[in-house]
């Protein structure tokens, strides 16, 4: 640090929107130089000293981390999740922790309709087709898939990006049906248990955050509940999904397709891992919010609590009890 000015550290080297441009009037800045990202020893290493650290979910800031850096009076995360944060922690040590809410709801409704889309169509399936070279006559049971126009949808979490993609669904003509917590109808969609959506969808849409209780929500007992045509679609967080469970589904006809955006483990490199063998599941590199524009809105979001905490003014996006107290 120079003088009485922060220290504020950014913990990613490539985040749209240049926070650290932004941030050099107001702080030192001090940004993660490699394209790999910090571990846990090198993200304390990177945040000794700070006042700041604007980071991303999966960053993960835990008891042992605030130990370590203990002058840290904010944590801004440039995502909407925060299930790497430890924010009973946070609230004991005095650190607040704000995030991105608002900024990808609808960025990631799109991801997830072309998700439905590629998976009940086999549109990935036929483009693999086409580029090795075996379309040699047009036959009529080609690559058969499922409808998405007049389908029934199933929206599991009927949050801002449950209930984006029900609107997207209203273009297709389809029936919308949704479970959360609390019961309740909405102009797009009707409110029913768990069990009946698994049974009565098309196509069920994950959009659950992770938590304790959301842990494999999606496991044998409820694939096997599924219609033996249907799709599953995650793109909430891998650990809701059974992912032995589902391979077993898909392999054995207790569902028809899945398209997931997100998995148990990231990121999966490993070529030979099931889900990337079965010609009947689309898997995403976790991209539900790779738009230039939502990744500014994400960034730019974060940065803005970082004004407003150098600027002694309320959080904009606060999560836990620290954060909304300023």
């Amino acid at each position: 640090m120079t003088g009485e000015r922060p220290l504020v550290a950014i913990s990613r080297r490539a985040m749209p929107g240049d926070p650290g441009i932004r941030l050099a009037p107001l702080a030192e800045v001090r940004e993660w130089p490699d394209v790999a990202h910090p571990d846990a020893a090198e993200l304390t290493t990177l945040a000794a000293g700070a006042d700041v650290l604007l980071c991303v979910n999966g960053d993960r800031i835990d008891e042992a981390f605030l130990e370590a850096v203990p002058k840290l009076r904010l944590v801004a995360l440039a995502s909407t999740g925060f299930d790497s944060i430890d924010v009973t922690a946070a609230d004991r040590r005095g650190v607040a922790i704000t995030n991105s809410s608002g900024t990808l709801f609808e960025t990631t409704a799109d991801l997830t309709f072309g998700l439905i889309i590629a998976a009940r169509r086999r549109m990935f399936e036929a483009e693999r087709y086409l580029r090795e070279g075996l379309w040699v006559q047009d036959d009529l049971d080609l690559l058969l898939g499922h409808d998405v126009y007049g389908a029934t949808l199933g929206v599991v979490g009927y949050g801002e990006i449950g209930r984006a993609v029900a609107r997207r669904a209203r273009g297709f003509g389809m029936t919308v049906i949704h479970h959360r917590r609390t019961p309740g109808d909405d102009e797009l969609s009707r409110w029913v248990e768990l069990d009946e959506l698994l049974r009565t969808s098309d196509i069920v849409s994950l959009h659950v955050p992770s938590s304790p209780a959301t842990r494999h929500l999606i496991g044998e007992r409820e694939l096997r509940l599924m219609r033996p045509t249907a799709t599953l679609v995650n793109a909430a967080r891998g650990a809701v999904v059974d992912e032995a469970a589902l391979v077993r589904a898909l392999r054995e006809g207790w569902i028809g397709s899945a398209g997931l955006d997100v998995q148990e483990v990231e990121p999966n490199s490993d070529p030979a891992n099931p889900l990337l063998e079965l010609a009947n599941c689309v898997v995403m590199p976790h991209i539900g919010s790779a738009t230039l524009a939502a990744r500014v809105r994400m960034i730019g979001l974060a940065t803005d609590n970082v004004v407003a905490h150098l600027e002694g003014r309320p959080l904009l996006t606060p999560v836990g009890a620290v954060g909304a107290r300023r």
